[in-house]
């Protein structure tokens, strides 16, 4: 049995953009044949993909670094260079991408699904780009974008419709194997669930996925016993089956297991709103019949339906409770996603000052930022002018006193101000 991992780093580099060639068209009878520098290629863009065949994020524990291929140079006729390889990266279904500041930056919901996670370095341009009639022979190509490496976090959280939680040894794996096919590892003893299982359940012509969350303890939602690392699968879950050991047989109170399991539930988010049903297992034991009537006097507006898993008894009427609420229900969705600016520079550190009536911008990034920009290019300009106001510079030239038409110098580069 392969290890469970839902929890991993992930370090990804998008492929640097190649340079651009300076290179002069060189022919016999030919003259002044004029520039002829091809443009560097584009980097290879990072991309995932969601494989339903994925069940464990395992193999990121060994391998952690992911770096797509870099464009190649451009060369002399006007060759652009190759383009780098894109790298395909496949997760499993229900993998979340986050930040390193946590922003979800993908959700892999579907199978298959496809998400361009970094894009590739753009190439450089020739200088067969710079040519003008009053300047010939450019010397000069501009360099390929260098991209940079980013960490995330991968989080697998498993997708199902309902979800079996409650305390461990309660009887969820043995449900599970009772109303589905699944057959997950069952033992008298505590936590003989580690990992979620999930089965397939078909009611009145409806299927839905029910999912066997391991047990949780008190103190789950700050980490302790196994819940902490396994609260995030009932995240996706639109109903909640509440197991209570209505016997008693481990020799606790199941009034008192219910609350402490749904205050672990509030202390991990907004689970506590999630709909739950109760199943009342081990009916089948001396003092359930008892500690039913007192759960249904203490929460008479909580559906409770009473089972036993070692006699298969009470599920009809459970199941077709639960499809009930599910025909109710909004479907899952997906977590809302931001996208993620890879290709802004780091612009950290630099300073503005001014001198007479120019503010200039300097620092160690400066140059990065102008040898990015082909100023002959509409597109370019936008995305420097992007650039310049998302990372703050535009706010630090207007506390500066910079006002519209004013005139910025970054290295040798000379343009107006526009607010």
């Amino acid at each position: 049995m392969a290890l469970f991992v839902d929890k991993a780093p992930f370090i990804a580099k998008a492929g640097n953009g190649g340079n651009g060639c300076v290179s002069f068209h060189r022919e016999k009878f030919v003259l002044n044949g004029g520039p002829d520098g091809g443009d560097g290629g584009n980097g290879g863009s990072v991309i995932l993909i969601a494989d339903g065949n994925m069940h464990t994020l395992l193999d990121f524990r060994f391998r952690s670094k992911y770096y797509a291929d870099n464009g190649e140079d451009g060369s002399g006729g006007r060759c652009t260079g190759k383009r780098g390889e894109d790298l395909i990266v496949k997760v499993p279904v229900g993998t979340v991408v986050r930040g390193e500041d946590g922003r979800v930056v993908a959700d892999m919901f579907e199978d298959g699904q496809k998400r361009i996670l970094l894009h590739g370095g753009r190439g450089g341009w020739g200088n067969q780009h710079f040519a003008t009639p009053t300047r010939q022979a450019p010397n000069f190509a501009k360099p390929g974008v260098k991209t940079q490496s980013f960490k995330f976090t991968l989080e697998l959280k498993t997708i199902a419709d309902v979800g079996l939680v409650g305390f461990p040894n309660v009887g969820k794996s043995t449900i599970l194997s009772v109303v589905t096919r699944a057959q997950p590892k069952i033992a008298n003893y505590h936590f003989t669930t580690l990992t979620p299982n999930l089965g397939i359940v078909r009611r009145h012509g409806m299927d839905f996925v029910l999912a066997d969350i391991p047990g949780l303890v008190e103190g789950a939602a700050d980490g302790a016993g196994l819940g902490h690392d396994f609260l995030r699968h009932v995240e996706r879950t639109r109903l909640l089956i509440h197991v209570l050991d209505m016997a008693g047989s481990e020799g606790r109170d199941p009034i008192e297991d219910f609350e402490a399991i749904n205050q672990e539930l509030a202390n991990y988010g907004d689970l506590k709103d999630r709909p739950q049903i109760v199943a009342a297992n081990k009916m089948d034991l001396p003092d359930g019949e008892e500690y039913l009537e007192m759960f249904k006097e203490k929460y008479p507006d909580v559906p409770v339906f009473a089972v036993s898993a070692a006699t298969r008894k009470g599920f009809d009427e459970l199941l077709n409770a639960v499809a009930d609420k599910l025909s109710e229900l909004p479907p899952v969705t997906p977590f809302e996603q931001e996208e993620f600016l890879d290709d802004l520079p780091d612009l950290s550190g630099y300073e503005v000052r001014r001198q007479g009536n120019v503010f200039i911008v300097e620092g160690n990034a400066m140059k990065r930022l102008i040898d990015s920009v082909n100023f002959e290019d509409t597109d370019s300009m936008k995305w420097f002018h992007l650039t310049l106001r998302r990372t703050g510079v535009i706010d630090a030239l207007r506390a500066k006193g910079a006002g519209e038409g004013d005139t910025v110098q970054i290295e040798d580069m000379q343009f107006d101000f526009v607010d």
